[in-house]
């Protein structure tokens, strides 16, 4: 029998059930009410309701106080994540979409300070959406989905996107390993409107980059390191620099913005050296005299020859790819960290 205490129901095919729910164990509620948006398997005595994978789950305290609304998560060590503190939230299009406008707002003045036509729109929990990545280059939006939640809410997701950015393409990047943890699949499609042309140009700082949207790293290109590539411009006018592990030319980029004697750009991928090449062309400078050069090396190898030969530079930029996938690569990430720095 139903009464006014009875909790809130909704029908499925199946019948009646309870509206899906994750009790927490006594004293677990402390980090949430820090606002903290991840609530670890160990820290839950009960969930209610048989939620699919993805739901949004309401959260109780021990004690019964509800306290968040949440993505379950069922086959991760992070067995939800949070969506919102706010009881009267409801995780709809106009949820995601707010979120959206409200990331959008608060980087248009860096936008406009840099002139930028590529940034990251959406950095996950920092902008209130798990597990959701969202890099704008020019007219392109590329999703990297890496929760339960996520995928759960993929469609709305991209609907808010559309409502957002009209005239705007969306891509999915969702070939990441991490997603195998949330029990899902890696996938790369096109989630609306065209699939990316060979190269998508984008400004930051007055540079152009061509980013590769469909088989470059990450989402196409390393915009995070934005802030440390200008850095780097200060200290190379007139200098001899080594960009070591450059990728597609970033940080050599404004080596050569920054009036620099010579940039060695060093990776041992050809396909990369060949849009860093790219990438000098399209902003003028001249490659010619060997004042860029696109060195098909591994850093390792050469990093001890230039040693053993004596050679020396007056820069030398490290932005090494990850070396630890996991905890149990640690040791041999520091042994590689060391080796190159030494």
């Amino acid at each position: 029998m139903l009464t006014e205490n009875t909790a809130p129901t909704q029908l499925r095919t199946s019948g009646w059930y309870m509206t899906p729910a994750i009790h927490l164990t006594k004293g677990r509620e402390k980090s949430l009410r820090r606002k903290h948006p991840w609530i670890f398997s160990r820290g839950i005595e009960k969930v209610t309701g048989e939620p699919e994978m993805g739901e949004t789950v309401d959260v109780f305290a021990h004690s019964g106080q509800w306290l968040a609304k949440a993505a379950f998560s069922p086959k991760s060590q992070i067995r939800a994540r949070v969506w919102s503190f706010d009881k009267s939230d409801k995780i709809d299009q106009s949820f995601f979409e707010k979120r959206i406008r409200d990331a959008q707002i608060l980087r248009e003045d860096i936008i406009a300070r840099d002139g930028l036509t590529g940034y990251r729109l959406i950095a996950a929990e920092s902008d209130g959406l798990p597990g959701i990545t969202i890099d704008k280059y020019d007219n392109f939006l590329v999703c990297q989905l890496l929760s339960a939640g996520a995928e759960h809410n993929k469609a709305t997701i991209v609907n808010a996107l559309i409502a957002c950015f009209p005239n705007h393409n969306v891509y999915e990047r969702s070939d990441v390993s991490v997603r195998k943890k949330e029990g899902l699949e890696e996938t790369v499609g096109v989630l609306h409107g065209d699939l990316p042309p060979k190269f998508v140009t984008i400004e930051e700082n007055g540079v152009k980059i061509n980013v590769d949207i469909v088989n470059g790293h990450k989402t196409g290109f390393y915009l995070d390191q934005r802030d440390s590539r200008l850095q780097a411009m200060k200290y190379v006018r007139n200098k001899e620099v080594l960009n070591c592990f450059s990728y597609t030319g970033g940080f050599g980029l404004y080596a050569l913005k920054g009036n620099a004697k010579r940039v060695i750009n060093a990776d041992v991928s050809q396909p990369a050296l060949d849009t860093a090449k790219f990438n000098a062309e399209a902003n003028g400078f001249d490659i010619s005299k060997k004042r860029a050069v696109f060195l098909n090396a591994d850093v390792f190898k050469l990093l001890r020859e230039y040693r053993d030969q004596g050679t020396k530079f007056d820069v030398v930029i490290m932005d090494p790819p990850k070396f630890a996938e996991s905890k149990s690569q640690l040791n041999g990430a520091c042994r590689g960290y060391k080796d190159i720095n030494m």
